[in-house]
């Protein structure tokens, strides 16, 4: 596997040369646009309508639009001169518990490996960490941005999530429903839960769009027909009570079914 980025944990006395390794990969399927009648490669031109040209690279410079039609420049020296000092060193700021940071600021994830050298030092982090059920806030530099992240202890490595500051992430909805909980629909919705649960385990679920767009690819290269999917719903209307009650007994079959 590839490193995406090296650079090293710095805390305090303690310099950990790692590597950056992305965790996950992109299995999605792309498409070209083409051309209806040639089946040619659509191609993209940058035009200038009150020119009436096509325009290069060079004759392109970068516009902020802070009214209708209006627009203040920005050249390629002043960016420069704001861009972040190109520190990659993961600098940590301070620990903090594992339960502190809200799932939602979360962003992307890159597995850390220690450098030749550095094994002992890394390990030594992760573990004291692990005990502690601590993770390590931090900022680097990648790319050319400043990246503000978590060091997450695990019991193989420690991975370094990626953070959305607090002014990229949207208000939650407010709902004006004042609603009200029954205490019998409330315990059957426990007992529904609790019949359906059971070990997580990721390796059982797969992208069955991918699965079968990959399939109907493979079948129209070898000139077969495509099989559409059953997507049909059932459409019955039951209410709360009922609903609740019968997906409890619809997991207690199944487990059943089975164990037998």
């Amino acid at each position: 596997m590839a490193v995406a980025h090296k650079s090293a944990i710095s805390v305090g006395l303690l310099y950990i040369p790692v590597g950056l390794y992305k965790s996950t990969r992109d299995i999605s399927v792309n498409f070209n646009q083409l051309c209806k009648d040639t089946h040619e490669r659509i191609k993209y031109k940058k035009y200038c309508p009150s020119c009436n040209k096509e325009v290069t690279s060079d004759d392109i410079i970068k516009g902020y639009e802070f009214e209708k039609g209006r627009y203040v420049t920005i050249s390629e020296e002043e960016l420069e001169k704001i861009k972040t000092k190109k520190d990659k060193t993961i600098h940590i700021e301070h620990f903090a518990k594992i339960t502190d940071v809200d799932q939602i600021y979360y962003e992307k994830n890159y597995y850390l490996a220690p450098q030749i050298g550095a094994e002992k030092a890394f390990e030594l982090l992760r573990q004291a960490m692990l005990i502690q059920k601590e993770i390590a806030v931090a900022k680097t530099v990648i790319g050319t941005n400043e990246q503000l992240l978590v060091l997450y202890p695990t019991k193989e490595t420690i991975i370094a999530k990626t953070l959305f500051y607090q002014e990229e992430i949207q208000e939650i909805p407010k709902s004006t429903a004042n609603v009200q909980v029954d205490k019998a629909e409330l315990d059957m919705a426990k007992a529904m839960i609790l019949s359906m649960t059971k070990k997580f385990d990721i390796s059982a679920y797969h992208d069955e769009y991918q699965k079968r767009l990959k399939e109907a690819i493979e079948a129209k290269i070898r000139g077969q027909e495509i099989v559409n999917a059953d997507t049909s719903k059932p459409n019955n209307v039951i209410d709360l009570m009922d609903a609740l009650k019968k997906t409890v007994e619809m997991a207690q079959t199944k487990e059943h079914v089975g164990t037998a």
